[in-house]
């Protein structure tokens, strides 16, 4: 388990989530990873004991819902809540600072990975170059024009590329974006991705 949550503070943390109304052990399952970006996610075997623990303890009441169990914080929790907020100021600050800890080690991949990217990008482009030294006319030749057939064909499916590669990833955020919130790390993500892939592009047609 990840050391923000010290002895004790899961327990809090599942009151404070169990506040804005009830819920069952998969929605808070859910709503603990989304709250860690994804890189946190805890199992039934580490939710389900703290639960039934809280509700021995009658901090939480449960109601069977189908085949589902709700749970709801009862007014003895969320006197505990309140005498502890101070506490849980300090956890919620602890997991925020782990999600930007996570998301800077991400960029620092992306730029490492990118970096290599860029490197075999100038060496395909130079291949590229001297194979059209190579292929170049002699003296005494017609003229090539500057913007060749084939030059406006290369030009027209780079553009090509980049929208589609610009509706999939609209298509894809959408999508998710409509099953739970994107997460400070996929946004960060997204534009450090972008930036590298800018970089790269641009040092591609000005080499």
């Amino acid at each position: 388990m990840p050391a923000v949550f010290a002895h004790g503070a899961l327990r809090l943390y599942l009151l404070a989530l169990l506040e804005s109304g009830p819920k069952h052990g998969y929605e808070l399952i859910k709503a603990l990873s989304e709250r860690f970006g994804g890189t946190y996610s805890p199992s039934a075997g580490t939710i389900y004991p703290r639960l039934g623990k809280l509700e021995e303890e009658g901090l939480v009441a449960t109601e069977a819902e189908g085949r589902r169990t709700n749970y709801s914080i009862t007014p003895a929790g969320l006197v505990e809540l309140n005498r502890r907020r101070d506490e849980l100021a300090g956890v919620e600050n602890e997991i925020s600072a782990s999600v930007r800890r996570l998301a800077d080690n991400l960029r620092q991949d992306i730029r490492v990975n990118m970096q290599g990217l860029r490197a075999d990008l100038a060496a395909t482009a130079e291949a590229a170059r001297s194979a059209a030294r190579s292929a170049s006319p002699v003296a005494g030749s017609a003229t090539v024009p500057r913007y060749s057939q084939e030059g406006d064909a290369r030009l027209r499916e780079a553009e090509m590329l980049v929208q589609a590669f610009r509706d999939d990833i609209r298509i894809e955020l959408r999508r998710h974006g409509s099953v739970r919130p994107i997460t400070p790390v996929t946004l960060e993500t997204v534009k450090t991705v972008l930036d590298q892939a800018r970089i790269s592009i641009r040092n591609s047609l000005e080499g």
